[in-house]
This record gives C-alpha cells, structure tokens and sequence, in this order.
C-alpha cells in the first residue's frame, strides 16, 4: 500500500476539478511504477522521491505539468520545457502519453537515481561584466557612498538591481525603483537585501 503524503492530499483537493482528475492519475502511475517512492511538497507542489528527486507534479488555473528532474536523460532533444514540465500544458488526460510510456519515463528515472546519476544542467554562463544604465550611474554618482558600494557588488547583486529597474513598466515605476534602489545601495544594502540571513 503507498504511503501518502496528507499535503499531497490537501494539494489535489484545492485544485480545479479538470486538474484533479490530472493529478490523481500521474500520482497512482507513479505508486504502480516506484512502490518506494516517497511524497513531500518542494516549492509548494508535489514532488516524488526515490534516492533523489524523480518527478514532480503541479495544477494550475487552466492547466496541469509533469515534470521529470532529469528530463534530457530520459527524452533527449524531445524533452519541453513548456509550462514548466515536459508535456506542455496538460487540460485532460488525453493530452499525456500512454500510461505504459510514463511508466517507463519512472522506471528510467528510477534507474538513474539508482546509479547516482546527476541532472543535466544546461545554463548559459552569464557575463562577468555588467552594463549599468546611464539613469543609474547618473543617481549612484550623485549620492554619497552608492557608488563604492555599487561597485563592491558582486556582478550578480548588481544584476538584480538593474534587472529590478529595467523591469519597470512605466517611468514613474523605474524612477520610484531607481530612488529606492540609490538609497538602499548606499547603505551597503543589496537588493534583496529583506531576506538575507
């Protein structure tokens, strides 16, 4: 008999009726394809573990994802990375492939737990350098310290500030970011400065 985590229960009963029926389904192929798979909740959806993680699940307003943790191994080139998972947007059952098809993307997944084998992890290096904006650079010179501490940054902390800024959809939000920004920086604060330890 499976053993089910309550969180897990919990999750699928919040969800949309549509999706329910989704969830239910991907969890019982993975109990029938790992009977030692454990459950748990990482980033506030459900995850299956067995010697790692294996796959994860998740229901969202108009649609369910699947997703693999070493989807490349298992699929090549023919792994998406659609709407989160690797099967796009899943709206019905039809739109999975065959129970027999999943169940040997577990037993596979299964297999390279067992071996220890690592996920891929293809992630295109970000450059050492930074381009700070002009309107930036500008506000740092003009308040006391912002710079050097700016500059003491480590490219990623200076990144998330510019990013931050850049995002802005109006010019009165990129100001008003660009002025908390400047007053943060010149404490020696880094964006995210909130959730730091």
């Amino acid at each position: 008999m499976p053993t089910l985590d309550p969180r897990v229960d919990a999750y699928i009963a919040k969800a949309a009726p549509f999706a329910q029926s989704i969830l239910i389904h991907l969890r019982t192929l993975v109990h029938q394809a790992c009977p030692e798979v454990e459950e748990t909740m990482k980033w506030s959806f459900p995850h299956f573990m067995y010697k790692g993680m294996l796959c994860s699940m998740a229901a969202f307003n108009a649609h369910c994802a699947l997703n693999f943790w070493k989807a490349e191994l298992l699929m090549g080139d023919a792994a998406q990375r659609d709407a989160m998972g690797q099967f796009g947007r899943i709206t019905a059952l039809a739109d999975l492939p065959p129970a027999a098809q999943l169940q040997a993307y577990l037993l596979q997944a299964m297999q390279l737990n067992d071996a220890g084998v690592a996920p891929v992890r293809s992630r295109t290096p970000r450059p050492a350098t930074v381009t700070v904006p002009d309107d930036l650079q500008a506000a740092l010179a003009q308040q006391a310290g912002a710079q050097q501490h700016f500059a003491a940054f480590s490219p990623s902390k200076q990144r998330d500030y510019i990013e931050w800024l850049e995002d802005a959809k109006t010019e009165a939000t990129r100001t008003r970011r660009r002025e908390q920004a400047v007053a943060w920086i010149a404490e020696g604060k880094a964006r995210n400065w909130k959730y730091e330890k």
